[in-house]
C-alpha cells in the first residue's frame, strides 16, 4: 500500500501471532486499560478488536455499563486500528460515540476498521457489541474517529 492510497486494506487479512503479541504488549503498557480489564483479540492491517468482561465496577447506578467504558472502547479500538496503518507513535485526534442500547452482562467487544488514511492521519469506525452469556449479541454503541502521528514531522492540527 502506498502513502497515497487512502482506502483501507483488503478485508479478511489474517492476524499474525507476532502482530497480536505486539498489540497485547502495547495494551498491557496502558495503566487505564489494565484497570478496566481490556484485552485485544485482533490487531492487523487496518483493524483491531478490544474486549472487556463486564463486572460490577463497569456499571453505573442503574446497573448498565457506564458510557465512559463504551467511549474508552471506541477510543482505544480506533487508535489501535489506526496504529496498525500509521505505526505506534499516534494519538487520537477526534472521537464521536452514539449510544444505542445499554449493556449489562457478558462481554463488550469493540471492532474497529480503518476506512481512510494518508501517511500521517487515519479515520476508523467502531462498533461496540454486548456479547451475552448465551452467545447472542447486540450493538450498544457505534463510533468513529481519527488518529494522527506525533513527533517533529507532524504539524499540529
Amino acid at each position: 500500500m502506498t502513502n497515497h492510497d487512502r482506502s483501507a486494506p483488503a478485508a479478511g487479512r489474517q492476524t499474525t501471532q507476532a502482530t497480536l503479541e505486539l498489540g497485547a504488549s502495547v495494551l498491557r503498557a496502558q495503566p487505564f486499560s489494565n484497570l478496566v480489564g481490556a484485552t485485544i483479540s485482533r490487531f492487523d492491517a487496518g483493524g483491531a478488536v478490544l474486549e472487556i468482561e463486564i463486572t460490577d465496577h463497569h456499571r453505573q447506578q442503574h446497573g448498565l455499563v457506564h458510557g465512559g467504558v463504551l467511549s474508552y472502547l471506541v477510543d482505544n479500538a480506533l487508535t489501535f486500528a489506526c496504529g496498525s496503518i500509521l505505526g505506534p507513535d499516534i494519538v487520537t485526534r477526534s472521537l464521536s460515540v452514539t449510544y444505542l442500547e445499554g449493556a449489562r452482562d457478558g462481554q463488550l467487544r469493540a471492532t474497529a476498521t480503518v476506512t481512510a488514511h494518508t501517511d500521517r492521519h487515519a479515520v476508523a469506525t467502531v462498533t461496540v457489541d454486548e456479547v451475552r452469556r448465551d452467545g447472542s449479541t447486540r450493538t450498544c454503541a457505534v463510533g468513529q474517529g481519527a488518529a494522527s502521528t506525533v513527533g517533529r514531522q507532524t504539524a499540529p492540527i
